[in-house]
């Protein structure tokens, strides 16, 4: 009477199957045991074991589990949150290692730092033998150098709802995407929520709907675009009403970046198929200006956008530089600066400084609500004017893996400066579904 003898039932036959998997797992040396033979406790008081991903039949029966319980459920994508191996949070890499003791490869000073990578290639391998044309894709809380060929990315783990915080973001995915990572992202608004914002009033409520529009703001413009975090609910809705500017910008950005579609899936047909990276320190592309080499709160969003975020509360401009190579379009107003100069920019509630480098092409498509909606308006081409400029829009089929058999069309733009002139070359290369007539504006 008292308690559900079913669902009591499920949880034991679930607690008995995992702990058979364990021997079983055990029992053919495929378990790192030594935190659990030494009696170690985790940060929540359990022992606990990790497999070990080093070994190639390792990684194929950790795949065989989670297929068999969570993979036939239906489910499209991975959030794989403890990949570091997370034996016991919070302690030193040395200790770590130790925790772990050998793997397959032997020493774990040698391949530690390698876990997520090995563990993201059995989960990728393993799904695509069983749904060889089903895109994959990973949200891995740690990286090592290959992992998109796994079709991972990594965001910045459970950081606080802090300025300080979103402000140490920018550097923290510079220096992951230039290490060749190309996909990076962070909790937008941050994961772990100091306790004043819990059930904030006044003055306290208004920092937080700021803290979060500005997170926003500057969340767009990487490679992925995501909130995620602890209590307060971070829909755009339960952060501020209609009529607030948190809201107003929110909604703006969001529809910004769904706009900006064409362009950033074409960013991501460069990555691929041109070991591209489109989240760009401004070195990468401005490496003949030596005043960018320790800039690290600007950066490029693909060839054409410099994103300069705002991190302090109440800050309403914000300082900073041009690079020299050539002049700038402001985003919102299109007045023309030339490079070369630092400034102070108008930085409003709702908009952070954009600008768009002389000779660019911005492929834009029309207002839509997920990435796959389909619409038949036509795309804007925004050339912005002062330099030779060519540009490529990629499509493909967008979940399969068609594009690997070369299933993807491309348009070429080139923008003469000299003769003023645009010129749109015939498509290039085909794929399943795709429209047959593309209309411009231009």
């Amino acid at each position: 009477e008292k308690y559900n003898t079913k669902l009591m039932i499920s949880v034991w036959a679930k607690f008995y199957e995992d702990t058979q998997n364990y021997k079983d797992l055990e029992a053919k040396g495929y378990i790192l045991k030594r935190n659990v033979v030494e009696n170690r406790k985790d940060w929540l008081g359990f022992n606990n074991a990790i497999y070990d991903p080093f070994h190639p039949e390792a990684r194929k029966e950790f795949w065989k589990l989670i297929n068999k319980n969570i993979y036939t459920t239906g489910i499209d994508a991975w959030w794989m949150d403890a990949s570091e191996p997370d034996v016991h949070s919070n302690m030193p890499p040395e200790v770590r290692k130790e925790m772990i003791g050998n793997t397959y490869l032997g020493a774990p000073e040698i391949n530690y730092n390698a876990f997520s990578l090995m563990n993201a290639k059995g989960i990728y391998e393993g799904q695509r033998s069983v749904d060889p044309n089903k895109r994959i894709f990973m949200l891995t809380r740690s990286g090592f150098a290959g992992l998109q060929r796994y079709a991972a990315a990594t965001w910045s783990g459970d950081i606080g709802s802090r300025w300080e915080d979103l402000k140490n973001q920018i550097p923290a995915g510079l220096n992951f995407t230039m290490s060749g990572l190309p996909y990076w992202t962070s909790d937008i608004g941050g994961f772990s929520v100091e306790t004043r914002y819990e059930n904030a009033t006044g003055e306290t409520l208004e920092e937080w709907r700021e803290l979060n529009a500005r997170w926003y703001q500057y969340g767009v413009f990487c490679p992925l675009f995501r909130a995620h975090g602890q209590f307060p609910y971070r829909e755009i809705y339960n952060i501020a009403p209609e009529d607030h500017p948190a809201y107003k910008s929110i909604l703006f950005y969001n529809k910004l970046r769904y706009r900006m579609m064409p362009y950033i899936y074409s960013l991501i047909g460069q990555t691929y198929h041109n070991d591209y990276t489109m989240m760009r320190g401004l070195p990468m592309d401005f490496n003949s200006d030596k005043k960018v080499l320790n800039i690290a709160d600007q950066f490029m969003f693909g060839p054409a956008l410099l994103i300069n975020p705002v991190t302090e509360y109440k800050k309403r401009s914000r300082e900073l530089y041009l690079p020299n190579t050539n002049g700038w379009y402001n985003l919102y107003t299109s007045e023309f600066l030339k490079g070369g100069q630092t400034i102070t920019a108008e930085a409003t509630y709702e908009q952070i400084p954009l600008y768009v480098k002389e000779g660019s092409i911005l492929a834009c498509g029309p207002n839509i609500e997920y990435t796959s909606q389909k619409s038949s308006e036509p795309f804007t081409i925004y050339v912005y004017t002062g330099k030779d400029v060519s540009f490529s829009l990629y499509e493909d089929e967008n979940t399969n893996y068609n594009y690997e058999k070369g299933k993807f069309s491309t348009i070429e733009f080139k923008y003469n400066e000299a003769s003023k002139t645009l010129t749109i070359a015939n498509r290039t290369g085909s794929f399943d579904g795709m429209q047959k007539n593309r209309a411009f504006n231009i």
